[in-house]
């Protein structure tokens, strides 16, 4: 799946106080990675930015459309 493509779907967001925000479990089943993935890049300070609420992680999804946009900047600078 392309980028763009995964920037709609995190980019819809619900109703509701946490209509622009995506939980940790959500997120990883979105980007089709592991929980633990979004973990260790959050330790590792590579994944998107989160924020902790209580025992709950949640992304700002501009914040993670933005990081997916970099990555992309960032593949593209190390293939020439």
């Amino acid at each position: 799946m392309q980028t763009h493509e995964i920037g709609k779907r995190i980019a819809r967001p619900s109703d509701g106080l946490l209509g622009g925000w995506i939980s940790r479990t959500d997120l990883a089943q979105q980007l089709g990675v592991s929980e633990d993935t979004l973990r260790r890049w959050d330790v590792l300070r590579s994944g998107p930015p989160c924020i902790r609420a209580g025992r709950k992680i949640y992304y700002r999804r501009s914040a993670v459309i933005e990081w997916l946009e970099d990555q992309e900047t960032a593949d593209l600078s190390t293939a020439e």
